[in-house]
């Protein structure tokens, strides 16, 4: 049997197809403008013009390699500093000390620590986005996993899957909804009380389809006993340090527009400041630092990568073409059918722009006005790019952290789509309901 492509393979693949479609499809643009204040670049609703530029060549798709990893650098430079300081942190004992006293606390109760790991990540994607920081997460979660007896499916699924469904259904995710409201010409979080039910209704069918599978999946280890250390008090320290770190950081995505810099700079001094609580000195905690950074050049790389196919798209000058392909023709069917074919063809859209606040950016000044000449709401609008594009963080190819992800659990592409088909699919039917709702009680 041939083996499956790694991630890596599927996303250079992907790029060659971008520039395949480079050729096939028409060039076009639509006239973007500044916003003096604010400096958000926002798209002319009703200028898209067709125009024709020199086709990309060879060598300027493998210049987009490196372009897209560069433009990705603050997140891979996060990535490589959030991996350097947890796998840090892990070699001085705390984390596992920590872990088997969850576990010890936990015995017996195994789902509900699913339950409760489900609970913090849908929280987490639900208030700042929470996803690509979870890369560097996962070893960890791994390891808590497999001493508690869930296979890596599942880990994956209460952390990741979990983030996803909470940035998905959020009422206030800032780097969507928000967003996406600002540039429908909305009142900011207008509308929260309606997609807060919908969230709970989400939230619910996706932990108890995680606790189904993870129950009906559960591995050898659970027979297994633990040698539990007690927590000394310089790993205490650590573990304090750590909450204090996360809190900190979650603060100031939320009050002080931090960005990933800013979280970068936190958990660098974490990492020092927590080698030299458990003495290992300088010249072993920066060797142990590095040695973390090494294990997340894979995952470094894959974000890079993904980033390389929009570029592609871009610099061949036809995303906004797809754009136009794709939300034009819902002029001609009734507000509900447009509603739900606007959900899917966002779907569609965010495997070449992967990118939740970059997709807003670009469809809402389209949508917005197209949506008042179908009688469609500016609220559903914004639902229906919400559910479509957020959702596909979990299945798209060039979606980098998931792809970095189910590669660091060990978990090939094509059997995690069809170990999330059914829930993945279950989410949809809950948005699509939520979007005809929306559309029957004249949601504003």
């Amino acid at each position: 049997m041939k083996k499956f492509p790694n991630a890596m393979v599927i996303i250079l693949v992907a790029i060659a197809v971008a520039w395949v479609m480079t050729f096939l499809i028409s060039q076009g643009t639509y006239e973007r403008e500044v916003d003096s204040i604010t400096g958000i670049t926002s798209v002319v609703a009703d200028s898209y013009e067709l125009n024709e530029a020199p086709h990309l060549s060879a060598f300027d798709v493998l210049l987009a390699v490196p372009k897209g990893i560069a433009g990705r650098a603050d997140l891979i430079v996060l990535i490589f500093i959030l991996g350097g300081c947890f796998y840090l942190i892990e070699q001085t004992g705390t984390l596992n000390q920590g872990l088997n006293q969850v576990i010890v606390l936990l015995k017996g109760k195994e789902s509900l620590a699913l339950v409760v790991i489900s609970l913090f990540f849908i929280s987490g994607g639900m208030t700042i986005n929470l996803y690509e920081e979870i890369i560097a997460m996962t070893p960890v979660l791994l390891i808590f996993g497999r001493n508690i007896g869930y296979n890596n499916a599942a880990i994956v699924m209460s952390s990741m899957g979990s983030a996803v469904v909470g940035a998905a259904f959020s009422p206030f995710n800032p780097f969507a909804v928000i967003i996406a409201q600002k540039e429908a010409s909305l009142e900011l979080l207008s509308g929260y009380e309606f997609r807060l039910i919908v969230m709970i209704i989400a939230a619910l069918a996706w932990i108890l389809f995680v606790l189904y599978y993870a129950n009906k999946n559960r591995t050898e280890r659970t027979q297994q006993e633990l040698q539990v250390e007690q927590l000394t008090g310089r790993n205490k320290l650590i573990l304090g340090l750590l909450v204090l770190t996360l809190g900190g950081v979650a603060y100031g995505l939320i009050a002080m527009d931090w960005g990933f810099n800013e979280m970068s700079a936190c958990f660098f001094l974490l990492a020092l400041v927590s080698g030299l609580i458990a003495r290992f000195g300088f010249n072993k905690t920066t060797e142990v630092y590095v040695d973390g950074i090494k294990e997340m050049v894979y995952a470094a790389m894959i974000i890079g990568l993904a980033n390389s196919i929009t570029i592609v798209l871009k610099e061949g000058g036809i995303i906004d073409s797809i754009i136009y392909g794709l939300f034009e023709p819902l002029k001609l069917v009734p507000p509900s059918v447009s509603a739900v074919l606007m959900m899917f063809s966002h779907s569609l859209l965010h495997i070449p722009v992967a990118s939740n606040s970059g997709q807003a950016i670009l469809t809402m000044p389209i949508l917005s006005p197209l949506s008042d000449l179908i009688g469609l709401s500016r609220q559903t609008t914004v639902l229906a790019y919400q559910y479509g594009g957020a959702m596909m963080d979990m299945v798209a190819p060039t979606a980098g952290p998931m792809m970095a992800i189910i590669a660091l659990a060990k978990i090939k592409y094509v059997d995690w789509l069809k170990i999330v088909a059914k829930p993945f699919i279950l989410m949809f039917i809950i948005a699509i309901a939520a979007i005809l709702i929306s559309i029957q009680i004249g949601y504003n």
